[in-house]
């Protein structure tokens, strides 16, 4: 990179869907020949790309711009609290401009006028998957954009439109790329996965030579023929979620879900306007683990909704005591500005809230802890994550990056980096993580 090229400062905050975003406009700059610098002070400018989904997430948003006015002085915002412009001005008038979400050709029109492109873009310095914020072995793989649903707690629609599907042979041709060039695991992520292709109505499109449909089990059933493995996030409970597990059966994609459950009241899910149908989720649940008895789910859960009664609690906890989730998250309900749920009756209380969502946790983590249990002896793949003087961390199937467990092999190593992938026997576990030891 040369001196004078202009040096571009980034701040990416959120979810994974929002890391896709940060690294498209990264590729961009690096394309166009700017420096990217990991310090205020040396750059020419700053990007904050923020979230606006839940209000801690604002606040956190806001406090991240305001550091980087105060350190560097020339801010672009972008992201999902970009839709919400006036509160952005109100605590931080002096910011350059706003754009928002996946707004990738806005936040360049501002780039070049704040800081014009070099004349001479080092192209060559660009690597062809592109610039990436996850280590290189694994990669988030966004697959659309937007959601269809109109849940009453969630603004996502509001800030990121209506789904949008990308071609099945632009989604292939970049996990191609991604895998060409060192990663390992293809996490596929978006608002709604199950829904990939309904805008395009499974338009078919050409990858290889060959006609495809835009449809999640054709789309997964290419990626599985990708030397990496694929993980699925967000993957509502849709029936065709069914046509996957063979698919996981046979090793083709990892037996992993990421399912968004939300509760198991049907009176608070029809306030959430949540599809309220515990009773079918379990059958199907059983069902998936009869044919694909590997198969690791996870799933979150919003407590103390607007209304939740006791009774509606007891039936969550009912439900999770059935379905033997293998990983959950939880989070105790928090009004979102402008979403339909803050109207709503009958609040609950926030230290009835907290309370709940305490003892949610407390019954989860005796039973992640009995599910951890029962993989002791198992023999399976391990993708390395690091390593360290002594000991490896890794992930096994049921393991995604950042909000699962890790499986711990003991020991000093050589001759094994991360993104290596080995074969391990699980001889031990704690509340989160498995241990293991590896076959020779």
């Amino acid at each position: 990179m040369s001196d004078a090229a202009p040096k571009v400062g980034f701040v990416s905050l959120g979810c994974p869907k929002n890391l896709v975003d940060s690294e498209r406009i990264l590729t961009q700059l690096r394309a166009e020949g700017y420096g990217i610098v990991p310090r205020y002070e040396e750059a020419d400018l700053v990007i904050v790309n923020t979230c606006g989904f839940i209000d801690a997430a604002v606040e956190e948003s806001l406090e991240a711009i305001g550091e980087a006015l105060d350190a560097n002085g020339r801010v672009l915002v972008t992201g999902c609290l970009g839709e919400r412009a006036a509160t952005i001005r109100e605590r931080h008038p002096q910011v350059l401009a706003i754009t928002g979400a996946h707004a990738y050709e806005a936040v360049m029109e501002e780039v070049h006028r704040h800081l014009p492109a070099p004349h001479d873009p080092f192209l060559d310095l660009l690597p062809p998957q592109g610039v990436k914020l996850t280590p290189r072995h694994y990669a988030y793989l966004k697959i659309s954009e937007g959601c269809n649903h109109r849940c009453t707690f969630c603004i996502i629609p509001q800030l990121r439109g209506d789904l949008a599907s990308r071609p099945i042979g632009e989604v292939l041709d970049e996990a191609q790329r991604l895998v060409e060039s060192g990663v390992r695991e293809l996490l596929v992520v978006s608002q709604d996965t199950s829904a990939y292709g309904v805008d395009r109505r499974y338009r078919a499109d050409i990858h290889g030579g060959r006609v495809l449909e835009t449809r999640l089990t054709t789309l997964a059933r290419e990626l599985g023929q990708l030397p990496a493995w694929t993980r699925l996030h967000y993957v509502y409970p849709y029936p065709h979620v069914d046509e996957l597990i063979p698919l996981m059966a046979e090793g083709a994609i990892l037996p992993y879900l990421d399912i968004p459950l939300q509760h198991a009241s049907e009176s608070v899910l029809r306030a959430m306007k949540r599809p309220a149908a515990s009773e079918k989720v379990l059958a199907r649940i059983r069902r998936w683990r009869e044919q694909c008895p590997e198969l690791t789910l996870r799933s979150t859960f919003i407590v103390g909704f607007p209304g939740e009664t006791e009774d509606d609690f007891d039936r969550l906890l009912d439900f999770l005591q059935e379905a033997q989730l293998d990983r959950v998250g939880a989070f105790a309900y928090s009004p979102v500005e402008g979403a339909a749920a803050n109207a709503l009756p009958d609040p609950v209380p926030e230290p009835v809230r907290q309370e709940r969502l305490a003892r949610l946790m407390e019954v989860q983590s005796q039973i992640s802890r009995d599910r951890l249990a029962t993989q002791v002896g198992r023999r399976m793949p391990v993708l390395i994550d690091e390593v360290q003087p002594d000991r490896l961390l890794a992930r096994g199937p049921g393991d995604a990056p950042e909000v699962d467990g890790l499986v711990i092999v003991e020991g000093a190593w050589e001759g094994v980096e991360a993104g290596d992938f080995i074969e391990v026997e699980v001889t031990g576990y704690d509340d989160h993580d498995l241990y293991a030891e590896p076959l020779a």
